[in-house]
């Protein structure tokens, strides 16, 4: 049985909660405003696609293929990209809510998160190298045993990171976010 292969197409202000996304390939495709909240997107395969103004909110990704995925103004809260495909994620996300998603144990190398919210997001046992967080906010985001060196947080906020439960080598902070990296020693720092 053969996937659907669709290239260069562009869907714009599908309601695919109702009318489901058809199972494939989608290669060099455009989402515009968008509903996918809680559909199923088991399976499908994303290459070189951009998702603009789209609600991704609670979305079903089990064996979900995202390759140079672009997600621009979009709401995905709740989202389990460690159900993603093994093969490998890359996305960046540029003034997206992705509060309490997961990113459980993936690998996001040199991934782009701008202008983002990612509050109560779990980054546990990620590798996320080379990354940059650019003005996001990360209030109680969950930092343990990820893999952060090299990654550039001198913009974002509320961060909370235990130097001693993740590799933070090489990694860059703001002299404003120093606190997130003290916190757990309940000090009181005053600048």
């Amino acid at each position: 049985m053969t996937d659907n292969i669709f290239e260069g197409e562009k869907f714009e202000r599908a309601d695919f909660r109702t009318s489901p996304l058809e199972k494939g390939e989608y290669e060099e495709c455009k989402f515009i405003e968008c509903d996918f909240s809680d559909s199923d997107l088991s399976d499908i395969k994303f290459i070189d696609c951009e998702f603009s103004g789209c609600n991704l909110s609670l979305v079903k990704m089990t064996g979900t293929l995202l390759i140079d995925a672009r997600f621009k103004g979009c709401k995905m809260l709740g989202l389990h990209f460690e159900d993603c495909n093994e093969s490998g994620l890359s996305a960046s996300f540029d003034n997206c809510n992705l509060s309490h998603s997961s990113f459980f144990k993936r690998s996001l190398k040199k991934s782009s998160f701008k202008n983002s919210k990612l509050e109560e997001t779990d980054f546990s046992e990620a590798i996320l190298t080379g990354s940059v967080f650019d003005n996001c906010d990360l209030t109680r985001a969950l930092f343990l045993d990820t893999n952060l060196e090299k990654v550039d947080f001198r913009t974002s906020v509320n961060y909370s990171i235990d130097p001693e439960k993740n590799h933070i080598r090489n990694a860059k902070f703001s002299l404003h976010g120093i606190k997130g990296l003290l916190e757990k020693y309940n000090i009181d720092i005053e600048g």
